[in-house]
C-alpha cells in the first residue's frame, strides 16, 4: 500500500501541471502561427504594392511619356483576416548620394490593431519625389498616383 501512495504523490502534481501546461503551450503555438500567417500575407501585399509603385514610376519615366498624371488601383485585398491595413512610405537616397544616384522608397505596411508590420523597398531613379500620404486598404479610393512634370520629375503618392 505504501507504494501506491508514493505513486499518487508523484503523479498527481504532474497531472495538475499538465492541465495548465498543455493549454498554455497550445495557445502560445497558435498565437505564433497566426502572427506568422498574417506577416506572410502582409508581406505578399507589400511586395505587390511596391512592385506597382515601381512599374508606375518606370512607365512615366520613359522618354516618350509627356507630362501628365496616372492613377492606378492595384487591386489588392481590402482585408487580411478581416482586418484592414495601412501603408506609408518614405523616400531616402542610396548610400552613394551623388546627384544622379537612385533613391530608395521604403514602403511600410501595418495591420491595424495588431503588432504585424512589414517593410518592402523599391529602387527608383533620381528624378522621383514622394508626397507624404497614407494608403488605407478598406478605402474604395485606394490607389497609387504618379504625376510627371515638365522638368522630368515624377511625384508619387498614395490615394485613399
Amino acid at each position: 500500500m505504501v507504494h501506491v501512495t508514493i505513486e499518487y504523490m508523484i503523479m498527481i502534481p504532474l497531472l495538475i501541471l499538465q492541465i495548465f501546461l498543455f493549454p498554455l503551450t497550445a495557445s502560445w503555438l497558435m498565437t505564433t502561427w497566426i502572427d506568422s500567417r498574417r506577416n506572410l500575407a502582409l508581406q505578399d501585399v507589400a511586395s505587390h504594392l511596391s512592385s506597382t509603385i515601381q512599374q508606375l514610376y518606370f512607365s512615366l519615366n520613359h522618354a516618350t511619356m509627356q507630362s501628365g498624371r496616372a492613377t492606378y488601383s492595384p487591386g489588392m485585398p481590402p482585408f487580411i483576416e478581416d482586418i484592414f491595413y495601412t501603408a506609408t512610405a518614405q523616400l531616402r537616397p542610396t548610400a552613394a548620394a551623388s546627384p544622379n544616384s537612385s533613391n530608395v522608397l521604403d514602403v511600410k505596411l501595418a495591420l491595424v490593431g495588431t503588432t504585424n508590420t512589414v517593410t518592402a523597398t523599391v529602387i527608383l531613379g533620381p528624378n522621383v519625389s514622394w508626397q507624404s500620404s497614407v494608403f488605407q486598404s478598406n478605402s474604395t479610393k485606394a490607389a497609387v498616383t504618379a504625376q510627371k512634370f515638365g522638368n522630368g520629375t515624377i511625384a508619387l503618392r498614395f490615394e485613399s
